[in-house]
């Protein structure tokens, strides 16, 4: 990607205090960002109440208060996005959860890379359970599963933003993905 190094640049910049770099990054990742967003959206349930663009600046909000994020780079950044979108989807199912009084989580199958179902938000909620769960057996496949499943990180980016050999995402992701499926299928 022809912007990557500007974008880690502006991003080292923001870090480091200057806010004029925050106003020249926000255009250099929107369009990611959104793509980020679709993606994440993308295995809700059909009439999903929110919509990419209120993803992404809910996204935002959060991360331009990321105060002690030190950004390595452009997938980090994105890659930080993605987790945080992924929290929103979150916070945004549980609150239905709630709303509905007693709607309990339902375990939901894997079916190939496919994780989410469309159909309810006790899949985000099941789904974040079982990755939660996978977190304290194994950080490493959980960090995976988000960056590529939710970030929509290859295997190279996951690499490098993990500091890991792209043969050890690959490995890591493919068994993270069984560990989930069973998990999910009760």
């Amino acid at each position: 990607m022809p912007q990557s190094f500007e974008i880690t640049e502006l991003l080292r910049r923001w870090t480091a205090g200057e806010e004029a770099a925050l106003d020249s990054l926000v255009p250099l990742v929107e369009r990611e960002l959104h793509r980020i967003a679709r993606r994440s959206l993308r295995d809700e349930r059909p009439g999903h109440t929110l919509q990419p663009t209120e993803l992404v600046n809910e996204a935002y909000l959060r991360l331009v208060d990321q105060t002690r994020a030190q950004w390595q780079n452009r997938a980090h950044f994105f890659a930080i996005a993605a987790q945080i979108m992924r929290r929103v989807l979150l916070d945004h199912a549980k609150r239905r959860r709630r709303a509905k009084r007693g709607a309990g989580a339902n375990q939901v199958s894997l079916s190939g890379v496919t994780i989410m179902s469309p159909e309810k938000p006790q899949d985000v909620i099941a789904l974040d359970e079982a990755l939660t769960r996978l977190g304290r057996v194994d950080p490493l496949k959980s960090q995976i599963v988000e960056l590529r499943y939710f970030g929509g990180l290859s295997l190279e980016e996951t690499a490098q933003v993990l500091n890991v050999a792209p043969v050890t995402v690959s490995r890591h992701w493919h068994l993270a993905k069984v560990w989930l499926k069973r998990e999910l299928d009760g």
